[in-house]
């Protein structure tokens, strides 16, 4: 089987996740150290003993994703299984940093000081209050481009994540979104609900974020990934340092091409697809996308057991 390992984004994080693979995996529980070095702070502690509000603040939860995806990495590495025996890395947003990690191309400390950046430049970028977004359910992405494009007279409303076939989400200032939802469901939407999140991710607001994340990544070294990246903005191969640098500024405003990502990777061979880190939602959306592909998550030391059985 051709394989592809992949990276969940913002809301997997759950209190206590990674624990255990430190616990089983020296090399596993020496990434959350050098995170926290980096960091200067037992983000560590935050993530297995904190409170969950405290964890799912975007400057925390971005790092903290991080980390315990390459510590997942780190114990299959000690398995015998390396990332090059994988075709292609691709990471949910966030977890394009992790991905970048996990190929060599970004090193775990800068990738953990570039994520705390940029969940606090995410955050800062647009106050609370003025951008939502919010989920369209059984649309799919011209629709609801379509749909973003109507509701938003004169402010900004963009489809953001293009998650699977029926899954689309829209961001921007929260009076748009809010008529997103509206016409969302008078277009024949299943469902459509605003999220839980802090800031209007992945649209033309965050442009303060994208120039921060600029300024940031222009002092860090990044070389050339030992497996070709799949990246967000473009659902395609790259594996040029310089142009990682400008798709990782790009990312920050545009669509996170998830569904189109997949459906490359598919085109390119892959037919097993491991979710490595937190959580199974890129499981879920991978099996909307691509139902004869199989995919399993790697979050714990049975799943490290399970994937070297």
């Amino acid at each position: 089987m051709t394989r592809a390992f992949v990276f969940p984004g913002q809301g997997a994080q759950v209190i206590g996740m990674g624990r255990a693979l430190a616990e089983a995996y020296p090399a596993a529980r020496a990434v959350f150290d050098e995170v926290d070095a980096a960091l200067g702070e037992k983000l560590s502690a935050l993530i297995w003993e904190g409170a969950q509000e405290e964890l799912t603040l975007t400057r925390n939860a971005q790092p903290a994703l991080m980390a315990t995806s390459i510590a997942a990495l780190r114990a299959l590495e000690a398995e015998g299984i390396e990332v090059g025996s994988a075709a292609f890395v691709a990471g949910h947003s966030l977890g394009e940093y992790s991905a970048l990690c996990a190929a060599g191309a970004l090193n775990l400390a800068d990738a953990a000081r570039l994520l705390r950046l940029r969940g606090q430049a995410m955050q800062e970028a647009v106050p609370v209050g003025v951008g939502a977004m919010a989920a369209l359910l059984g649309l799919d992405f011209e629709a609801a481009t379509a749909v973003a494009a109507e509701a938003a007279m004169g402010e900004v409303c963009q489809a953001a994540n293009d998650n699977d076939p029926a899954q689309v989400v829209v961001s921007g200032h929260k009076d748009a979104v809010e008529r997103a939802v509206e016409i969302a469901k008078s277009k024949g939407a299943k469902r459509a609900i605003l999220l839980p999140v802090s800031a209007p991710f992945h649209c033309e607001l965050m442009a303060p974020a994208a120039a921060a994340m600029a300024e940031a990544l222009s002092h860090v070294h990044i070389d050339e990934p030992k497996v070709p990246l799949v990246a967000n903005v473009t659902a395609h191969d790259v594996t040029d340092p310089a142009t990682i640098r400008s798709l990782l500024v790009e990312q920050v405003t545009g669509s996170v091409r998830w569904r189109e990502s997949v459906v490359f990777m598919v085109s390119k061979g892959v037919t097993e697809f491991w979710e490595i880190g937190a959580g199974k939602a890129l499981c879920g959306m991978i099996r909307r996308i691509a139902k004869e592909s199989e995919c399993r998550a790697v979050g714990t030391p049975e799943d490290v057991a399970a994937a070297k059985g």
